[in-house]
């Protein structure tokens, strides 16, 4: 793959991913009192969980999260967060990301006054199409599930590090679960005790992964 190809693929997911980061994607919230699961395909477009102003946050910062999960799985090391500049001037988030690889990022919606995590994120980008060979279909869809493997993976080890009494196996589970629960979805959620899960699946633009902090009411404690 020449240079320029590698800038315009660089370029494409930059600006894709920028653009499903700003995009009100976990917005779309479905008029659900389920505490379970949910999911949705036409349904009233509400703000999402993690933009109102009384979200609350993980009591972690950027760099405290990045360093516990480096040190807990040093194979998959995660690289600096760089802030990602957006239109929203008045907004109260700070959102930064950081380059898995070619198809695999991962973003944070951090809180600018407690700068602290209220939503942390995973993002999987199909690459473009090639300019400059017509790749088969059967290779294709053989690197979409090897990337599809490591966003899983991905999600099975940011489960585990906010569930650290759950086994890695069980995590894997729970991550295989939820991509194939919220398939083809924009918005797909589970809720277990204080954390909720959300699945965007915006089928040949990519998928999103999120995973956020719920703030308990009187019933649920």
């Amino acid at each position: 793959m020449g240079h320029d190809t590698l800038t315009k693929a660089g370029i494409f997911s930059a600006t894709l991913l920028t653009l499903m980061l700003s995009n009100t994607a976990f917005a779309v919230e479905p008029n659900s009192s389920s505490t379970e699961s949910s999911s949705t395909k036409h349904s009233k477009t509400v703000v999402a969980p993690y933009l109102r102003e009384d979200a609350p946050t993980f009591n972690l910062t950027v760099a405290q999260f990045r360093e516990k999960f480096n040190t807990t799985y040093p194979h998959m090391v995660l690289a600096e967060y760089k802030t990602i500049k957006t239109l929203e001037v008045k907004s109260p988030l700070i959102r930064a990301a950081s380059r898995i690889n070619n198809t695999l990022y991962s973003s944070v919606a951090i809180d600018k006054s407690q700068r602290t995590i209220r939503s942390l994120q995973l993002t999987y980008l199909p690459p473009p199409p090639s300019e400059e060979k017509q790749e088969k279909p059967e290779n294709i869809a053989k690197a979409e599930k090897a990337a599809r493997t490591v966003l899983a993976n991905y999600i099975a080890a940011f489960i585990s590090l906010f569930e650290p009494t759950s086994t890695l196996e069980k995590c894997q589970n729970k991550a295989n679960e939820l991509l194939e629960k919220g398939k083809g979805s924009p918005f797909y959620q589970q809720k277990e005790g204080t954390l909720r899960f959300v699945i965007a699946d915006h089928n040949e633009k990519g998928i999103t992964f999120a995973i956020e902090p719920i703030k308990l009411s009187l019933s649920d404690k």
